[in-house]
């Protein structure tokens, strides 16, 4: 039977490859662990500074197996993985946050059902099969809305923005696979997230609440803590903390909310794992999103989740970001973080930096800006 906390030199499983498994890794290796990278991507960004690595699909469940075998305990760093290969890893080895957990978050309306009974708002929603049935759901929720799939989906992948029932048929026969799911237009002020980290005795803590803005529908920028009304930011941690209590979260998660024009917190989707919102925490923290993902998978001890400088972390997206390396990592005021990848494709996130200002000293765009340096551009939604 597996002990926990785990000893060092223990082995914790990653089953995906990509940049949050690298800094889990990289925040494992601090704490005394060897990581275990399981993924179809040869030369991944975790493999770089993981011990070991098995280059297989995620389907392959002999693979899978051999793996699990290989390892103490078992976690992930994205969502696009399968739960039926979760379910097979939890046979053979502990796999934190659970593969229960995972299937619900890859599925819109599971998702947003469970929201709702644990008492969190969202916008109006309805599940869509047939087109009588996104007929019947424009007529309740109205036009403007967003319909989109119920599965992978992500940086604004798999949904359509629909103005009229004419572009509702559009969407519906363009966008696979069914049911889908139509959602309400929110009169939309900002987006923020909250990252909480939750330990098998049920101890939990939440990071401070952060404003995300986007471009392309990619995370452009992140601001911690979120200038908006303090009484909004601890709403949003008391929301995200309740919600990994419902599930009984060992791990990490994220919780993704709109703030409309009324100042209300509508939740938009969960993430259990770390996440992109988070990389502030790597360098304005004591102990960063990675930090507490790795305690809480590992059994140990969970520390507060607690900022000691305010900060801007900006993601490095494709190839015009990323020729300016040379720049950025010349520039005084920011913390480069770039992820190993070869390839530098459009809308791909090859890195990200942060920039601090002291506690409580988040200054405006202006400041912002003059921080950013080489990266300052158009401020995204500033």
């Amino acid at each position: 039977m597996m002990r926990f906390p785990l000893a060092p030199n223990a082995t914790i499983g990653i089953v995906g490859g990509g940049q949050l498994g690298r800094m889990s890794a990289m925040a494992a290796a601090r704490l005394g662990y060897r990581c275990h990278v399981f993924t179809p991507e040869p030369d991944a960004p975790a493999s770089q500074v993981a011990s070991v690595t098995t280059l297989a699909d995620y389907d392959d469940h002999a693979a899978l197996a051999r793996f699990a075998d290989q390892v103490d305990v078992i976690t992930f760093e994205f969502e696009n993985v399968s739960a039926e290969g979760l379910d097979l890893l939890a046979e053979r080895r502990p796999v934190r946050p659970g593969p229960d957990i995972l299937r619900l978050s890859q599925d819109r309306i599971a998702e947003k059902s469970f929201l709702n009974q644990a008492g969190v708002r969202t916008a109006a929603w309805a599940a869509v099969t047939t087109p009588d049935e996104l007929r019947d759901a424009i007529a309740t929720i109205g036009l403007p809305a967003v319909l989109k799939t119920t599965r992978l989906g992500y940086d604004g992948k798999g949904q359509a923005l629909i103005r009229t029932e004419g572009e509702a048929e559009m969407a519906f026969a363009l966008l696979n696979p069914k049911p889908l799911i139509l959602e309400g237009f929110i009169d939309f002020a900002c987006e923020c997230s909250v990252i909480v980290a939750r330990g098998g005795d049920g101890a939990s803590t939440a990071f401070d609440t952060v404003e995300n803005r986007h471009r392309d529908h990619i995370l452009d920028l992140t601001l911690a803590p979120a200038p908006f009304d303090p009484e909004l930011r601890r709403e949003a941690q008391e929301m995200a903390l309740r919600v990994a209590d419902r599930l009984g979260l060992i791990g990490l998660m994220a919780v993704e909310f709109f703030v409309d024009a009324a100042g209300r917190l509508l939740a938009n989707e969960i993430a259990p794992r770390p996440h992109n919102s988070g990389h502030w925490t790597i360098d304005a923290c004591p102990a960063s999103q990675f930090e507490l993902h790795i305690r809480a998978v590992a059994g140990l001890a969970l520390p507060q989740a607690i900022r000691h400088s305010d900060a801007v972390m900006r993601n490095l997206v494709g190839p015009a970001d990323i020729a300016l390396w040379p720049e950025i990592v010349a520039a005084p005021r920011l913390i480069p973080h770039h992820y190993g990848k070869t390839a530098a494709r459009e809308g791909r996130k090859l890195g990200h930096v942060t920039t601090l200002f002291p506690h409580g000293a988040l200054p405006g765009a202006f400041g912002i800006a003059a921080a950013l340096g080489p990266l300052a551009g158009e401020l995204a939604g500033s």
